[in-house]
């Protein structure tokens, strides 16, 4: 027969003390002044008993179970599928378990997870959000293990996995100007100042064009700032792809490349070119970037870049098992200082979607046609809509 589990009236009949008596010992809380003698009554018959008090109990279980938990700002693009796949592999293999904050890019959320860690007390924290809260995450940092994926902030020393996000645009760039492409766009989610990581990419792709003398042959568009506050869906950032591909095919621009900066919106591009009849890569090429499942199988192979997603998520998770080891090995406040910064070099992979740049002759007439019928349609909304204010 199971062991009847100590309460607090127990303790108190065991001190000979009140209950009230026994739960302001314990919880530190003195409204009046205990003696010595009765603090220590209450605390050897809390012992002897083996009562813990309900919040306890709790911390002590959480830190029994082998938890860690990830900070992730959305499950709706595949690139962090494949991180949670990588980290969730490497946690099975050693017995631990995952638990996913998925903030939604809400700073509320965000905010409101990183205040419940010191409650929750996993063994470690895995942060892929955008460094929106650095100091916060450095200061957790101290007391339990972090390991920073991607958005590292240099001022703090905090365990990272990282990518110097330019080296995929400058691959991007590079790729298409040894095609001879030379009137290009890049499109993107919103480029917020929060968004870093985003604006290295572009900021990458630029770079490259500026050395090639064609800083002025780059479009940048990117989606309305007010869509970086929106709850995202699964369809969130094709949609931006497709929609900013239709507005520069109406505005009729003479770019032969679409680079995309995440595979999803590289989708949303192909889509809206696909549907307008244009021909990939004889028209137009495409390329993304993070190498997602989804860009072996489309109808045209996407030409992307690499940066070892799966892996970044196993190596995250290396990181922190390493110093929870290490803590166990130390006595607190003794354990050596050691900080991990791993970085990838991400490669290309050449797809069907790229080719070289098309004959100019024929690319000015396909762009004074598409022009010629984003008019029409432009026109054809206009009497729409005022058809529908007279009925």
């Amino acid at each position: 027969m199971a062991k009847k589990k100590a309460t607090s009236m127990d303790v108190a009949r065991e001190a000979g003390v009140s209950q009230a008596t026994v739960s302001m010992i314990l919880n530190k809380k003195y409204n009046v002044s205990f003696s010595k003698e009765t603090i220590r009554q209450v605390t050897e018959a809390a012992e002897k008993l083996d009562y813990h008090l309900p919040k306890q109990r709790i911390r002590r279980s959480a830190k029994s179970r082998k938890l860690l938990v990830v900070f992730c700002p959305t499950l709706t693009n595949p690139y962090y599928v494949m991180l949670l796949q990588g980290i969730e592999a490497m946690a099975k293999e050693y017995g631990y378990g995952v638990f996913v904050c998925n903030t939604q890019r809400d700073l509320k959320i965000e905010e409101n997870y990183l205040r419940m860690m010191r409650e929750v007390q996993p063994l470690g924290i895995i942060y892929a959000c955008n460094p929106s809260f650095s100091r916060q995450v450095a200061e957790l940092s101290g007391e339990i293990p972090v390991v920073v994926i991607s958005n590292r902030d240099d001022e703090f020393s905090i365990d990272a996995v990282a990518l110097n996000n330019q080296k995929p645009g400058i691959l991007m760039a590079r790729h298409l100007l040894e095609l001879g492409h030379r009137d290009v766009a890049f499109i993107a989610p919103p480029l917020t100042a929060r968004q870093h990581q985003r604006q290295k990419r572009v900021g990458g792709f630029l770079m490259e064009f500026e050395k090639a003398g064609l800083s002025d042959h780059v479009l940048v568009r990117s989606a309305a700032d007010s869509k970086d506050t929106e709850i995202p869906n699964i369809e969130s950032e094709y949609r931006m792809g497709y929609g900013l591909t239709v507005e520069l095919l109406r505005e009729g621009q003479p770019v032969t490349a679409i680079a995309a900066l995440n595979d999803m919106m590289a989708f949303g591009a192909m889509d809206a070119l696909l549907e307008r009849q244009y021909r990939i890569p004889g028209d137009i090429s495409v390329v993304g970037c993070d190498n997602t499942l989804f860009s072996r199988f489309h109808t045209i192979g996407l030409t992307t870049v690499e940066h070892f997603v799966d892996q970044k998520g196993r190596d995250a998770c290396d990181i922190i098992l390493r110093k929870i080891e290490s803590q166990k090995s130390y006595r607190k406040g003794d354990e050596p200082t050691s900080i991990y910064h791993i970085e990838y070099e991400p490669r290309l992979i050449v797809r069907g979607s790229t080719g070289y740049a098309p004959d100019e002759s024929n690319h000015e007439k396909k762009k004074k046609i598409n022009g010629f019928c984003g008019n029409i349609n432009n026109k054809i909304d206009e009497k729409t809509a005022k058809i529908k204010e007279k009925t």
